[in-house]
């Protein structure tokens, strides 16, 4: 091997260090970069609020905003005059002219410059360019309608996530505190079993019990960490980045009943108001196709010049008022009446089928909520009678009349009672967030302490 090759290869392997050095780093900078406006510890309202500002989906649709103004500007531009200008030097082969008899009278230069300029103004068209321009700006408050719509579905994607998050936190706990009793009883388990009071079956037992304590303590702190990046993904943020969630204590009881949630719902849902606004638009495009069966009046005027020795007046002005009527165009406006009043029926049904699936959502929330209550109520007594059972059985077992058995399960029992309780408090809580966004509330400032 060359001193050569070998002072290469080493150069090599040097930027592979390098390189494997300072790409984590890069990583970790542009993570931190992209995550520094997070908190580590975020509430519900801060999360909110930073999900509505940097949520992808809504920068998505925010396009659809500013496409919808460019076309209310192209339709506000149709009721304005058009004006055109224009210049030219024109170079001809033969100088004009006239024969008279045997004489021939020159009537242009051979070559001569021109310019001119044309005013266009539509003064009257039964209200084909009004309508255009009217349905564009509807066509723009529908656009920010739908933003308004997709934030507060991300919204509640958001508040669903976060839930989540604290919900398996509290699993998290339920699984450690039956990780700790069912040690404390292998404690006492192991106690009995070196004086003799026991077998080696109720050891093997509570070391089984235990192990599959454990599993369930791992797939609780996996379930938080899947939820975690969920929140991450709201908040475009790096699905590895940690952050803390804090516990909702505000009171969001949500007191209505079932009817009025209903009307609520009506008034305030934003995917009604979109339909009710292309039912607007789609009037407004039948006035203007219908425009086509009448004329079209307009004035025009302008100013042309044309360099000519040979002419009298070498500009002029001009004023033209006239009317432009089609009188056939093959049954195309008709067909196109046909195709806007399909379109409207189409419309009413789809608002009748959206009133329905709102009525539905409204009310599978409204009971979910309901229901939740119950069980929190029913599963707050089952805890405390859980406990008062297994500090029985424990006692029992430690004085040796009791069995390994019975504490083992009122441990179990405890166990699935928190879990109840927890899952129950959740489910209060994501049934509370739908019912708020069925209804068409604003999730935001609902949220926000």
């Amino acid at each position: 091997m060359s001193p050569g090759y070998r002072k290469r290869k080493c150069q090599h392997i040097g930027l592979l260090m390098i390189l494997l050095i300072f790409q984590p780093l890069a990583v970790l900078f542009s993570v931190s970069s992209n995550a520094e406006d997070v908190p580590k510890v975020i509430t519900i309202s801060d999360g909110l609020k930073f999900a509505t500002e940097n949520s992808r989906i809504i920068k998505i649709a925010s396009r659809n905003k500013d496409i919808s103004y460019s076309n209310t500007l192209v339709a506000k531009s149709r009721l304005l005059p058009r004006i055109d200008t224009s210049a030219s030097q024109t170079f001809l082969a033969y100088q004009p002219g006239a024969r008279f008899g045997p004489q021939v009278v020159r009537t242009a230069d051979k070559e001569f410059f021109s310019y001119g300029i044309n005013v266009y103004q539509t003064v009257y068209d039964f209200g084909e360019r009004s309508s255009q321009y009217e349905a564009s700006k509807i066509s723009l408050d529908s656009t920010k309608l739908d933003i308004e719509r997709i934030k507060n579905l991300v919204a509640l994607d958001f508040v669903i996530a976060y839930l989540d998050i604290l919900e398996a936190e509290k699993f998290i706990l339920v699984a450690q505190k039956e990780v700790e009793r069912i040690e404390s009883h292998l404690k006492v388990a192991q106690s009995l079993y070196d004086e003799g009071v026991i077998t080696r079956n109720d050891l093997l037992q509570a070391e089984v019990r235990l192990s599959d304590a454990k599993q369930k303590l791992l797939t609780s702190r996996n379930t938080r960490a899947i939820n975690a990046s969920r929140v991450n993904n709201i908040l475009a943020l790096p699905l590895g980045y940690e952050i803390q969630v804090v516990e909702i204590t505000d009171d969001l009881s949500v007191k209505i009943e079932l009817d009025k949630a209903w009307e609520t719902a009506e008034k305030q849902r934003f995917e009604l108001s979109f339909v009710d606004n292309q039912l607007k638009i789609n009037r407004l495009e039948e006035t203007a196709k219908k425009s086509e069966y009448f004329p079209t009046f307009f004035a025009q005027g302008g100013y042309d010049f044309t360099e000519n020795r040979f002419q009298l007046h070498q500009d002029n002005w001009s004023l033209i008022a006239g009317l432009n009527l089609n009188l056939f165009s093959g049954g195309s406006t008709r067909a196109e009446l046909s195709r806007l009043r399909y379109i409207r029926e189409q419309l009413l049904e789809q608002r009748r089928k959206l009133v329905d699936d709102i009525k539905l959502e409204v009310e599978k929330s409204y009971r979910d909520m309901r229901n939740a209550d119950e069980k929190i109520r029913v599963t707050k007594d089952a805890v405390r009678q859980a406990e008062e059972n297994l500090r029985i059985n424990k006692i029992k077992y430690e004085e040796g009349v009791g069995t390994a058995t019975d504490v083992i399960d009122s441990i179990t029992l405890l166990t699935i009672t928190e879990t109840n309780y927890y899952r129950a408090i959740y489910e209060f809580k994501r049934a509370q967030a739908g019912l708020m966004y069925a209804m068409g509330q604003d999730l935001v400032p609902a949220y926000t302490h």
